[in-house]
């Protein structure tokens, strides 16, 4: 059974969240265009390639805003996944750019720690982590004065209070336009509108991160289950979504 044929169920008000997403990245392109002919959009979409990033990869360019996408090559992704990114590439019409780690960095941790370092504990799984992801998303964001993430508050309780508009961090607004969308929600806009998505998650991976941090769930477990699996609940973040950008000021929109 596919991932649409198990999760695409649209709740009863649909319509009106899809209406309230659009308005967003539609109001979002605008606030934050581009303040000179042919200079990079100021706002910019994380994209994952799980199934959230790419409805909204997929609203960004059949509404044809003037936001960019980037997504983080970690090294240690799954082939579907640097698949999907090839595709992803090929078909958009907004611009896609792909960052990855510190090259030195990464090798210098693993000859260190060893290629199972993440295992080990939980300062190490971290300390992977922002080498491979929290750096090279403070260049992805850099001269960025907001960017879209694919969280929604059905994810985890860490994430029950996900807003649409964040603006907790002093560097840039944070915009989560499916914030309030179930994932019957996400499923059935795929369906419908047949956007590509990582074959993994017709293989129960419904949070798909590194290869060496992510299993499939069984029935029942919780959405983040298959991810850092061997960690305490509590601690099941990367860091991606902690007011990644040192930055002491916010870009002014």
């Amino acid at each position: 059974m596919s991932a649409i044929d198990l999760n695409a169920r649209a709740s009863s008000d649909f319509d009106a969240k899809l209406l309230d997403t659009t308005a967003l990245l539609q109001q979002a392109a605008l606030d934050y265009a581009p303040l000179t002919a042919g200079a990079a959009p100021r706002i910019t979409l994380a994209c994952s390639l799980g199934a959230e990033d790419m409805v909204i990869a997929h609203l960004i360019n059949s509404l044809q805003l003037d936001i960019g996408i980037f997504v983080l090559d970690t090294g240690m992704l799954h082939t579907e996944t640097l698949d999907l990114l090839e595709r992803l590439k090929a078909g958009s019409r907004a611009p896609v750019e792909v960052f990855t780690p510190v090259a030195s960095a990464a090798v210098e941790f693993v000859a260190r720690e060893g290629l199972e370092a993440m295992y080990k504990s939980i300062e190490l799984r971290k300390a992977c982590c922002s080498i491979r992801k929290i750096e090279p998303l403070n260049r992805a964001l850099q001269g960025k004065a907001a960017w879209i993430t694919g969280l929604r508050r059905e994810q985890s309780g860490a994430r029950a209070e996900v807003p649409l508009i964040d603006t907790t961090d002093v560097a840039r607004v944070k915009l989560n336009p499916l914030a309030n969308w179930t994932w019957g929600d996400v499923w059935y806009f795929i369906a419908l509108n047949k956007i590509d998505y990582n074959p993994l998650h017709d293989q129960f991976y419904p949070s798909i991160g590194c290869a060496p941090c992510t299993r499939a769930v069984s029935a029942g477990e919780d959405f983040r289950a298959g991810r850092w699996w061997w960690e305490d609940e509590a601690a099941k973040e990367c860091g991606l979504h902690v007011n990644a950008s040192p930055t002491p000021e916010r870009t002014p929109a």
